[in-house]
Formats: structure tokens, sequence, C-alpha cells
């Protein structure tokens, strides 16, 4: 009985055990190392180690892809700098030099390679640097259930549709791909035809308007640039050797 008593008053004095010690206290507090705990500087976008104990830490949850790739937020984008920027970036972090690692660094290193490929694929081509150049400004992208865009282009979008749902005809493509490019303003009889404008010129009009911050206006002919794309989608597949 007495030891049954004893064994009730060492569990009512027994010391609860200290629970992990956070790495980020609160709201608006300095971030911290995963690893020792260390305060990190307070870069939200580019991938960085820790001063301390040189762990890598992981990429922001929703990071500014132009930070990361060190470009202004404009839509005209130097491609080699971006070049550059990706190549580096890789070379630092990509996942192969982590193999002898934490299993935590694995892991975000991996994170950090996808995020760098996202990053310079999103703002290398024009149609998905403009369309996250919307999303940062919080403009909604144009659906196809829109009916703002332009019913003559429409029109001539669905003729060069049906031209490539054509039997083949390497030359006909050959016209179709320059049209896409260069618009009516290019030679032979098919563009010829048409009076639309090309991706040449639209990406020309896309960046005027994001200069002047008409997000309206490069809504819309982000919407044109959709449609070129998607031709484009079914010219490469109609070159593809049956």
């Amino acid at each position: 009985m007495q030891a049954a008593l004893r064994l009730r008053i060492g569990r009512a004095l027994r010391v609860p055990e200290a629970a992990p010690r956070p790495r980020c206290v609160g709201p608006g507090s300095a971030p911290r190392c995963w690893s020792c705990g260390a305060a990190l500087p307070g870069s939200d976008a580019v991938p960085h180690f820790c001063p301390r104990c040189r762990a890598l830490q992981p990429p922001a949850p929703r990071p500014d892809l132009f930070r990361l790739m060190e470009c202004d937020r404009s839509f005209r984008v130097d491609a080699q700098r971006l070049q550059r920027r990706f190549r580096s970036l890789q070379r630092a972090l990509h996942p192969d030099r982590f193999g002898r690692r934490a299993p935590e660094e694995q892991h975000y290193s991996e994170q950090h390679s996808s995020l760098i490929n996202k990053a310079y694929q999103t703002l290398l081509h024009p149609l998905s640097r403009g369309l996250y150049l919307l999303e940062l400004h919080g403009v909604e992208p144009a659906q196809e259930t829109d009916c703002d865009t332009d019913p003559e282009f429409l029109t001539e979008i669905m003729e060069i549709n049906e031209k490539l749902a054509e039997p083949k005809d390497d030359e006909i493509l050959q016209e179709i791909e320059a049209l896409i490019k260069g618009g009516s303003r290019a030679d032979g009889f098919v563009q010829n035809e048409f009076h639309i404008s090309g991706q040449e010129e639209l990406t020309k009009e896309v960046t005027a308007a994001f200069e002047r911050d008409d997000l309206q206006e490069a809504k819309k002919l982000l919407a044109k640039m959709k449609y070129f794309a998607n031709l484009e989608d079914k010219l490469k597949n109609k070159k593809i050797p049956s």
C-alpha cells in the first residue's frame, strides 16, 4: 500500500516534458533555421542557407518569381539575363549537390529546383509572363466564355483551325506557321486570306498595354495570345510524322 501511495505522489510531482521550441514565434517574428534555430535574413523569395549552420532552407510558400529570378516586375524581360540566373540557381541548388546532406535538405533542394524551373518557364514566354503579371495585379485572366474577344478575330482563328484539320500539306503548314508568328503581313496565299496580327505584333501591343498600366487591354490581348498558343500546339502535332 505504501508503494502504491509513493507511486501516486511521484506521478503528481513529475515535471512535464518541455515542448519542442518553435522555429517561428508568431506573426511578424523573424524566420528561423529549421536545423539550428538561428535567425534568418529577411529574404522571402531568394533561396538561402542558414548563416550559422549552412543548412538549406525551404522555399517560401508563394515567392515572387520576378524577384526570385532577379528580374524587374515588367513584361519586358532580358532573356539572356534570365537564363544566366536560371543556370546559376540550378548549379547552387540542384538535388545532386545534396545527396549526402540531411533528408530535409534533399527535400528542400527538390522543391527549389522545381520552383526555379517553373519561374524560368513562366517568365521566359510572353503569354505565361503576361498572365502571371495579371495575377500579381489581382486581375483574373479572360475565360473562353468571355464575350469581349473580337468576333472577326475569332472567325479567322476558326478558319485557320479548319485548314489545320485538312490533309497534311507541308507548304500550307509553313505558311500557317508564318501567319501565327507574323500575322497577315507575312507572305503567302494563306496569309493573304487573313487580317489578324501575329504573335510578334501582339507581344508589342501587350508590352505597351502593361507599360501604360492598362491591365484590361493587356487581359484582352493575352486572351488572343492564348488562341495562338493553341494553334501552335495543333501545328506541332500536325508536323509529327505519322
